[in-house]
């Protein structure tokens, strides 16, 4: 980084030299690289973005593609949701006999952002949208298995776990392969590898974009996964997909007062680097929107890995959220999300418990409508341990670590609430014609033979802030002025939907504005007289240190140890359940490392379940380089190979 960071000061230097000049001349950073590559488009970043510009680029006659990608999977986000699309005047619409209008949909998310959207890129993504859906269609998607309206059996939903569009424009579509979390990840990589002209470097990490003396920016250096520096340079254009922010706390806490406190829930690798890249080489940013980043009020910190989207929706049939001071602080039936996920990032910690009894549960049993309670948190279910369980008020708050008088007066007077039938101070309603069954299915009082808690954390999976581009995704810089060569799409891109973001926006954003960067870049002659702008200061390189912590050198095993030779099995913790390793000894050595089964993610976990256990008996040692982008699943594999060596030393 050392060299790296000097070769930014000379840029900087350089620019301000430039600024005055008539005739814009370019200092050239000098780049001292192990390899070079060149392509017509070089990407940064496999995600929906770096996937769907790819493709365009070649169905655009680009001969070579080559994506730099600095984890070992494809996805980026994608990895971590579901994957809910949306879009207006769609192919999935008129099979369902849905009319919508694209200007209805434009007005939905300007509204849902906070009117704070910036309503030219808004059209432009909405225009587009139409024929990306109309693409993943053709490519697959109408294979694919959706999740239908229970009234009217449409594969367009409504999506109450964002604000409600005005229409059924959301679409739930499950992937065939189980190893992928979205259909839409799984149709763009399925064609992704079937097209030769497209590269993919893993575990290659983007470090400076480099300029050329006409100021057109079209190469990145990169370190690899052999420690070499990489130049890589495009022909015709430079794509950044890089991701938001929602890894990196500490950038999220510089802009947002309660963001280092937030579970993550998706990719460390997001920590932002790719806009401080951007903003190096003149990037327009706006400071304030990098304080956009919405959250889910329904976050499940498992203590292993990102949290989860894993909402309770007891209070859906009469339970209530405090917070740790055991006081509610929100209408728990709130139809607009927004004001409940800024509500929970207000409180102590980001975080708020789901309170309620043996009786409400009766009542999700009797109507079957939970689909969280029932899947993941009822007995017998992945989160049940996640359950806190008392035979009293007084008993649960110990457990929970509230106020046991404030808990029980909260409890008191919500009861007196529900009982006269009288709205609340928060506006809750407690009468039958109240109900709406999306937000609000039962009437119950918070009373029982047991009381429960679910300990639920302001999630945040992506962020808003970031780069300013114009809607061809070229990236401008702060007098609006297009950087030649450089583009960005995905959540790297600022202030496209407001606030908070709409429904589906979040996997067809990247996509539409990954398509629109590509084909931009292919179509338009690059400007070769531009002028490099000074960097901005809005992101600083401090948000990306890590904070050393004492590194404890001690080896999970001694491998002087005496082994005896045999097969030895041991259990560990895993990501949504245990994962079984045997390793085998022979003559006093690792010969064999198998994982016998696991309960990773898989297309995060992949890698690290194929390279770790060969790298085990490589080194026969149990202490390996964990695998970017599996760091979890790395170490699980190396502490279950250490206690099956205890096992043999015995």
């Amino acid at each position: 980084m050392k060299r790296i960071t000097a070769i930014i000061l000379t840029m900087a230097m350089a620019f301000s030299m430039v600024a005055c000049s008539s005739t814009p001349k370019n200092e050239v950073p000098q780049v001292e690289a192990d390899v070079t590559k060149t392509a017509d488009i070089v990407i940064v970043g496999a995600g929906a973005a770096g996937l769907a510009s790819a493709i365009e680029a070649v169905e655009n006659g680009a001969e070579s593609v080559i994506i730099i990608e600095k984890t070992a999977t494809t996805g980026g986000s994608l990895n971590f949701t579901s994957g809910s699309m949306s879009g207006a005047e769609t192919i999935i619409q008129q099979i369902d006999g849905v009319e919508d209008t694209k200007e209805s949909y434009v007005q939905d998310i300007l509204k849902n952002g906070a009117n704070l959207g910036d309503e030219e890129l808004i059209r432009a993504y909405v225009e587009e949208d139409v024929a990306a859906i109309q693409w993943l269609w053709d490519n697959g998607l109408s294979d694919n298995k959706f999740s239908v309206d229970r009234a009217t059996g449409t594969m367009s939903v409504f999506a109450p776990e964002h604000a409600l569009y005005s229409v059924k424009r959301t679409y739930k579509a499950s992937p065939d392969d189980a190893s992928y979390k979205s259909a839409a990840h799984e149709i763009l990589d399925t064609v992704v590898k079937g097209e030769e002209k497209i590269a993919i470097d893993f575990q290659t990490e983007a470090k400076m974009l480099v300029n050329n003396e006409a100021g057109q920016v079209l190469s990145v250096v990169a370190e690899n996964a052999n420690g070499e520096t990489v130049l890589y340079t495009a022909n015709k254009g430079l794509i950044m997909a890089t991701g938001g922010y929602s890894g990196n706390l500490k950038m999220m806490g510089a802009f947002t007062e309660n963001g280092s406190s937030y579970l993550v829930g998706g990719s460390d690798a997001a920590d932002g680097y790719g806009i401080y890249m951007m903003q190096n080489v003149g990037a327009n940013i706006d400071a304030e929107k990098m304080g956009y980043v919405p959250t889910f009020p329904m976050g499940l910190d498992t203590g292993m890995g990102p949290g989860k989207i894993a909402s309770t929706y007891m209070w859906k049939y009469g339970a209530i959220c405090v917070n740790q001071e055991g006081n509610r602080f929100v209408k728990e039936t709130e139809a607009d999300p927004a004001i409940r996920e800024v509500a929970l990032e207000e409180q102590t910690n980001a975080i708020q418990y789901d309170i309620f009894t043996d009786n409400i549960i009766e009542t999700v049993n009797k109507l079957g409508t939970n689909v969280f309670w029932n899947y993941f948190y009822a007995p017998g279910m992945p989160y049940n341990r996640f359950v806190v369980e008392a035979d009293s008020i007084e008993e649960l708050a110990a457990k929970i670590g509230v106020d046991a008088d404030n808990l029980a007066k909260t409890i008191a007077d919500y009861n007196a609430h529900v009982e006269s039938g009288e709205t609340d101070e928060f506006g809750r309603e407690f009468t039958e014609e109240s109900l709406d069954y999306n937000y609000s299915c039962a009437i119950n009082k918070v009373e029982g033979d047991k009381y429960y808690a679910i300990a639920q954390r302001a999630l945040v999976v992506m962020t808003l802030g970031g780069v300013q581009t114009n809607t061809s995704a070229q990236v401008l810089d702060a007098d609006g002025n297009v950087i030649p060569g450089l583009y960005a799409a995905g959540e790297c891109v600022g202030g496209i939907w407001g606030k908070f973001v709409s429904g589906g926006t979040g996997v067809m954003g990247p996509i539409v504005f990954g398509r629109l960067a590509a084909r931009t870049a292919m179509t338009t002659e690059l400007a070769e007289s531009y002028a490099m702008k000074a960097p901005q200061t809005v992101i600083t390189e401090d948000m990306f240190e890590v904070k050393e912590e004492a590194v404890d050198t001690e080896s999970r095993f001694d491998m002087t140890k005496a082994l005896k030779d045999g097969e030895y099995t041991a259990e560990v913790e895993g990501q949504e359940g245990p994962m079984t390793v045997k390793t085998t000894v022979t003559d006093g050595k690792i010969a064999a490392v198998e994982v016998v089964s696991n309960n990773e993610t898989p297309s995060i976990a992949a890698a690290a379940l194929d390279s770790i256990p060969g790298a085990i008996v490589a080194g026969n040692t149990c202490d390996v380089d964990a695998v970017s982008g599996a760091t979890l699943t790395s170490n699980r594999i190396m502490d279950a190979v250490a206690l099956c060596l205890a096992q043999a030393a015995e």
